[in-house]
């Protein structure tokens, strides 16, 4: 029988991709209607983010002592996952979806169930089953088919998709080799690590593109992306990687290629023909099949290794 916690987690870490799939749209806004720049815009997204979790996380005096019983090591551990998370996979995110059509680092990014499986035993312990290995597979295929047209690949937004490839396969990794270690709560590990990765956006945000300029439509986008879909999303995510393995949490994540697509046709007209809607559910079944009941790896509680 299943730990309801873990199936909790699935619950929630679907609600957070959906939450993560609509700041694509609100992202394309705000760097097409109001002039913003994307390391700029990355860096203030999550830096009123890492405000908006230190105000939770302050006034609370079990997360504050959480916060100061961190060690040397764990600061450096969380300063790490800071980096790779966000300044690294948030900031070449940002620069792509700037660069060129936001599906072609959509695809790229799917890419990151297969290599996550790839390296994820190695790295943590945990063999990805046959289940989990061919669901990863169809996934991918299903990505290729629902962009197999003109993907409007630009040199600049190519390698920022890899870089964020790269990176996001680094931040599975590690998000959940540190969850699993520290007893740390979520909003503490949260705080410090987004708060490491925002400082290094804004900074480079400002020698690379100068001072972010914004109107009230663009505060308030900013706003949105802050607390709701990073402060609030962000929390629930590292919850969640306290009860899935690397390869299911990064399969769940990767259900944002179908909901990015519905969500781009909805909102910024960007119909699918009908070998897009084929490649989504080549998509959708890889992702119900990766996650099925009868796959142990993804119900059974990962191994520890202390």
């Amino acid at each position: 029988m299943s730990d309801p916690n873990r199936r909790r987690a699935i619950a929630l870490a679907l609600f957070v991709t959906l939450l993560w799939s609509s700041s694509w749209v609100l992202i394309r806004w705000g760097l097409d209607d109001h002039g913003l720049r994307p390391l700029g815009f990355a860096g203030l997204r999550y830096g009123v983010a890492a405000l908006v979790v230190g105000a939770w996380v302050l006034p609370r005096p079990r997360l504050r002592q959480a916060l100061a019983s961190l060690d040397r090591a764990d600061v450096s551990r969380l300063s790490g996952l800071g980096v790779v998370f966000y300044s690294l996979t948030q900031g070449a995110q940002f620069v792509a979806i700037d660069s060129q059509p936001a599906a072609t680092t959509s695809l790229v990014l799917s890419a990151t169930p297969l290599v996550v499986a790839v390296v994820s035993q190695r790295l943590l312990g945990e063999s990805p089953t046959g289940r989990q290995v061919a669901g990863s597979a169809l996934i991918a295929a299903g990505a290729l088919a629902y962009f197999s047209g003109d993907l409007g690949f630009t040199s600049l937004g190519l390698i920022a998709s890899l870089v964020a490839l790269a990176a996001n396969t680094g931040a599975a990794l590690l998000g959940r080799s540190l969850n699993r270690a520290l007893s740390s709560p979520a909003e503490v590990i949260t705080l410090v690590s987004m708060g490491v990765g925002a400082a290094i956006l804004l900074a480079g945000g400002v020698i690379v593109e100068g001072v972010p300029r914004l109107d009230a439509s663009g505060w308030a986008i900013v706003a949105w992306l802050a607390v709701v879909n990073t402060a609030l999303a962000f929390t629930l995510w590292n919850w969640s990687l306290r009860h899935l393995t690397a390869t299911a949490s990064a399969g769940i994540n990767n259900t944002m290629l179908i909901q990015i697509a519905l969500l781009a046709w909805a909102f910024l007209g960007e119909r699918p023909g009908s070998i897009q809607w084929i490649g989504m559910a080549v998509v959708s079944v890889g992702v119900l099949f990766a996650q099925a009941v009868g796959s142990p790896n993804l119900f059974s509680r990962p191994r520890r290794h202390d």
